[in-house]
């Protein structure tokens, strides 16, 4: 029996983060008929220890012989992890929120990437809020969400729109130390401007409730990264505008038949899906694929890899394709809105899917990193 290794974290305000990952991974391994495989997992904390990583890593390639492995973790600490893989001859499937810049994604051909693209996402959704005709903005973050290179992508793609980023306002992590008081003043020194957010977890909900305290019915306009779609999260939250925009990775309103299936399965578990449950249901598919071209090519990765190349398939967010020149799958991103539903709470809606999402991430790839730096190793989200 083929063994795989699953590297879980866990998060404070994601709380089931691992359990998602591991039931979204199990139930399509089921579906697609490898439910013969033995899913072994380690906990990781947070993602952010170095040496918690590389042993639980360890442990799963030398004392469960595990095939390959799956890990919910950061592309720093796949880094770190590289050399245990290439000395073993063993692929690493990384589960990837996508908060930070792929330059820093070294290409490796034992380690895999597959993404939620937060990063790529806040560089569209700047892009977004010129194309709807603001000028000026201002960059609102979270404590934790600013710490990592979508902030780049987010205010370097507005400038390179003709935008001019003429705020930037970070809060503090702890509810107690949350406020968007500030903004009224820059508000008033620059009208018209879009809100750049970069939030996730309660952090939305947060920002939500002092943006309807602070601006109740002035309809500001706010801009969202993929992780601010995040319906679990979203359903419970008044919407505070009209006017809330932004690119989504997923949504259970995205219409195609995976998605339906997707939905079934998860919520006949008793479950509701989220993007953790879809990461980990999208990564039963790579396994699968993965498992075969090792078999077929005798555990030479290089020519694994290059299988690769061609390899594709649907999933709940559309179709998933493999880009070769970063070992990095490219999915599907959407333009999405936010509404408030019946009881005034916010409800996503799908408008279009982003075209060309491949020359949209080379674009992303080609800025250039001149005096950035993010100091954070912890799985996003995870803390």
């Amino acid at each position: 029996m083929k063994k795989i290794g699953l590297l879980l974290p866990k998060s404070t305000y994601y709380s089931t983060i691992g359990f998602d990952l591991f039931e979204g991974l199990k139930s399509n391994l089921k579906k697609i008929g490898s439910e013969d495989l033995k899913i072994v997992t380690e906990n990781i904390g947070f993602g952010a220890d170095k040496q918690q990583c590389y042993r639980s890593a360890e442990k799963l390639l030398l004392d469960e012989n595990a095939d390959l492995v799956i890990a919910y973790i950061g592309h720093r600490m796949a880094e770190l992890l590289r050399p245990l893989f290439l000395a073993t001859n063993k692929i690493l499937i990384v589960l990837d929120a996508g908060a930070n810049m792929p330059q820093e994604w070294s290409v490796c051909p034992n380690i895999i990437y597959h993404s939620l693209h937060n990063s790529l996402g806040a560089f569209l959704s700047s892009k977004l809020a010129v194309k709807k005709g603001y000028k000026t903005g201002g960059m609102i973050t979270g404590y934790y969400d600013g710490g990592y290179l979508q902030t780049y992508s987010l205010s370097k793609s507005f400038e390179n729109e003709g935008g001019k980023i003429c705020f930037n306002h970070a809060t503090g992590y702890k509810e107690e130390d949350f406020t968007m008081e500030p903004l009224s003043d820059y508000l008033n020194s620059y009208p018209d401007s879009a809100f750049l957010s970069l939030f996730s977890g309660d952090y939305v909900q947060w920002y939500f409730e002092q943006i309807k305290v602070l601006f109740n019915d002035t309809n500001i306009p706010i801009f969202l990264t993929p992780f601010g779609f995040e319906e679990t999260m979203l359903k419970n939250v008044i919407c505070p505008s009209n006017n809330i925009h932004g690119i989504a990775a997923w949504s259970k309103n995205i219409i195609n038949p995976e998605n339906k299936v997707f939905i079934e399965e998860i919520e006949l578990l008793g479950k509701t899906p989220n993007i953790f449950t879809l990461l980990g249901w999208e990564g039963a598919e790579l396994v699968k694929k993965v498992l075969f071209l090792l078999e077929t090519n005798t555990n030479n990765i290089s020519k694994v890899v290059d299988d690769l190349n061609e390899f594709q398939f649907k999933s709940p967010r559309g179709l998933i394709t493999f880009y070769s020149k970063h070992n990095q799958t490219i999915s599907p991103l959407y333009e999405a809105s936010i509404l408030p539903d019946d009881n005034g709470k916010c409800s996503v809606k799908i408008n279009t899917i982003i075209e060309n999402t491949d020359q949209h991430f080379d674009d992303l790839y080609s800025q250039e990193l001149e005096g950035v730096t993010s100091a954070w190793y912890n799985s996003y989200v995870c803390i």
